[in-house]
């Protein structure tokens, strides 16, 4: 069926660029946030706001999801006298939120048993890519509800991933941040190391980029956020030390020690007195200070 309007639940510092997106593409948006204060700026770029929940749920053909946690996003697929209602057509939910794949394939059976479908597609690229429609999208779902809602997904991403069916996207994007997470906490150590031993930062910082030890958060993060101190992604420390608390309670759900992401995690923890839930998560990557125990 042709997908005309689209719902996008969540209008944050992602969910706007997203919204924003779809609109350039040609679609027709109807967004919602719980902040009323999002409206000016959600219809500034042509995207209608609804004041309800019930009236996005009722009237996209399909929908897309950018909420903090999997609690916000089972409460607005299964809202009472929305969605599992519906029987006008089929409609698929994008979920780009990261969510635990339980809660996600619990969820997916729920829709389909209404009619309906669930893609639990988490996203890389940030706001700035939310905003251009080049963010990665790690796909999680059937294969018939993927090519169904393919035009929308074009529309938000320069690259798309189906790598398997419901959960699978909740576990490969878990597995990515549980990386970053990791990463920051290296690099930022071996930037310390280096203006300790008296090489700045920033010299080091070209050989790495050129050698073996490099990875996205040398190579975009540090120059475009730690190294001028701006700090300002747009992912919060408190998102991403929820990201690792769900990748550590996967590993313990399917039996396996993790033990260097374990530290991670703890290291996470003990940072918050120093980097707050609400401050960028590129803190943690800061060398002129020492953001964790």
């Amino acid at each position: 069926m042709e997908i005309r309007t689209v719902g996008v639940v969540g209008l944050g510092n992602m969910g706007l660029g997203m919204a924003a997106s779809l609109r350039r593409a040609g679609f027709e948006v109807i967004g919602h946030d719980i902040s009323e204060a999002r409206r000016q700026a959600v219809e500034a770029g042509g995207v209608r706001f609804a004041a309800s929940l019930a009236e996005v749920l009722s009237a996209a053909d399909a929908l897309v999801f950018s909420l903090p946690y999997a609690k916000d996003v089972e409460a607005v697929a299964t809202a009472p006298g929305a969605l599992l209602e519906r029987r006008d057509r089929k409609v698929v939910v994008i979920d780009t939120s990261t969510s635990d794949p339980g809660t996600t394939r619990r969820l997916a059976a729920r829709l389909a048993e209404a009619g309906h479908g669930l893609l639990d597609a988490p996203v890389s690229g940030g706001p700035s890519g939310a905003a251009t429609g080049s963010l990665t999208m790690m796909i999680g779902g059937s294969a018939e509800d993927f090519a169904s809602v393919q035009p929308v997904i074009a529309a938000l991403s320069a690259k798309a991933v189906h790598v398997g069916p419901s959960g699978a996207g909740n576990i490969a994007k878990l597995v990515n941040n549980m990386l970053v997470a990791a990463h920051l906490i290296t690099t930022g150590e071996a930037m310390r190391l280096s203006e300790a031993a008296g090489l700045p930062a920033a010299d080091a910082l070209q050989v790495v980029n050129a050698a073996t030890g490099r990875s996205a958060i040398s190579e975009v993060m540090l120059p475009r956020w730690v190294m001028p101190a701006t700090f300002d992604s747009g992912f919060s420390a408190g998102l991403m030390r929820k990201d690792v608390r769900l990748a550590l309670e996967l590993a313990k759900e399917v039996g396996i020690d993790l033990p260097l992401s374990a530290y991670a995690e703890k290291l996470w923890a003990e940072s918050r007195d120093v980097i707050s839930d609400f401050d960028d998560f590129t803190r943690m990557a800061d060398f002129r200070e020492v953001p964790h125990g």
